[in-house]
């Protein structure tokens, strides 16, 4: 369970660029949808739910990933709860101070029809990952124009599943211009793109038609999965990557390409992916040599946080300044999948909340 630390050490605009839609998802509305939907939980107060789903203490990726099947068959193929989850996640992360956010999600994940095999148990429905698409774009764009942020959202393949990847860039294609920016890969990195092509053949398309590509590697893979992930599926940003330091010819490629590594600290002790002591964690070196990289929660439901908690531990263990968060934010901005001329209003918006003229910028 994350360890709350009081006073929000930054205050201004930020962006986050990784975060899952299915693990950032309100408890009362999981037992909201559970009591409509007729379907049984373990406990029903917002409390003892809490204490189901979240990740009490480190466990392996493959404990955090089971914590998914606690609840995910509530909100999965209920086309109300889909639009609900998306709109509610604008409203969390404009309340965090969010001025921009990348959401991620497997759409198959949360469809019951068109889909093989079907998630979570459920049985054959009427809601295929393409229309389940279409309503988290609708809940996005509505909490957009509710709350005054801007968000968009990135595609994932699963890497289990390589048979849904080219339906994945489809689906990419089809909604560029209707919120979606890019094409993420997840899940269990030992399961490599030369075993599994789908999943190459998806990215190779993916960069044919301008598709934005990001990756999960080096989490708890090797670093020979960060440099699959660049070399072989064009990857723009790399998820997590903290193993990278582990190949110092590839570290020293990566960081003379500018190449954006997504962090996630309290993720990254909860998942065993990094030493549970933050004051070893590989973003600190990311820090000193002035690598390209953001600060974000990943899965926020499932480790009891926020981008608050991420912000202050980076803080008070890893001797992160206000200069340099507002520098990764740049960095984060820079890096981010918006057109260029939505980026570069992104930009002037964080120069001018940080007191910053663009010429001085990082």
């Amino acid at each position: 369970m994350a360890q709350q630390l009081s006073g929000e050490v930054f205050t201004k605009p930020k962006v986050e660029l990784h975060v899952h839609l299915d693990g950032a998802i309100r408890v009362q509305t999981i037992l909201d949808v559970a009591e409509r939907r007729g379907i049984s939980l373990p406990a029903d107060t917002v409390e003892e739910m809490t204490q189901v789903i979240i990740l009490q203490k480190p466990a392996t990726l493959t404990e955090f990933l089971g914590k998914f099947a606690e609840y995910m068959h509530v909100i999965a193929g209920d086309r109300e709860a889909i639009k609900r989850i998306a709109y509610e996640f604008v409203e969390d992360k404009a309340r965090e101070g969010v001025v921009y956010v990348e959401v991620r999600y497997s759409p198959h994940f949360l469809a019951n029809t068109q889909v093989d095999p079907i998630p979570w148990d459920q049985e054959e429905g009427d809601v295929s990952p393409d229309e389940v698409v279409r309503l988290v774009n609708k809940g996005l764009n509505e909490g957009e124009r509710t709350f005054n942020i801007k968000a968009r959202s990135i595609l994932c393949c699963m890497r289990h599943m390589p048979s849904w990847s080219m339906n994945v860039v489809e689906m990419c294609k089809k909604y560029r211009h209707e919120g979606v920016v890019a094409i993420d890969l997840a899940g269990d990195e030992s399961l490599n793109c030369e075993a599994y092509p789908g999943h190459r053949m998806a990215y190779e398309e993916a960069v044919r038609c301008g598709i934005h590509r990001t990756v999960h590697a080096g989490e708890v893979g090797p670093p020979s999965v960060v440099k699959e992930a660049v070399e072989v599926l064009k990857a723009e940003r790399v998820g997590h990557g903290y193993r990278t330091l582990e190949d110092k010819d590839l570290y020293q490629e990566l960081l003379a390409q500018n190449m954006h590594f997504e962090v996630c600290p309290i993720s990254s002790k909860l998942t065993g992916a990094c030493d549970p002591d933050f004051t070893k964690h590989p973003v600190i070196r990311f820090r000193e040599d002035k690598a390209n990289y953001s600060l974000n929660t990943d899965d926020p439901l499932i480790f009891n946080s926020s981008l608050h908690l991420d912000y202050s531990t980076a803080h008070k263990y890893m001797g992160f300044t206000e200069e340099e968060f507002k520098r990764l934010n740049i960095s984060s901005a820079k890096s981010c999948f918006l057109p260029e001329e939505e980026k570069e209003d992104l930009l002037n918006k964080l120069y001018e909340a940080y007191g910053m003229l663009q010429s001085t910028a990082f």
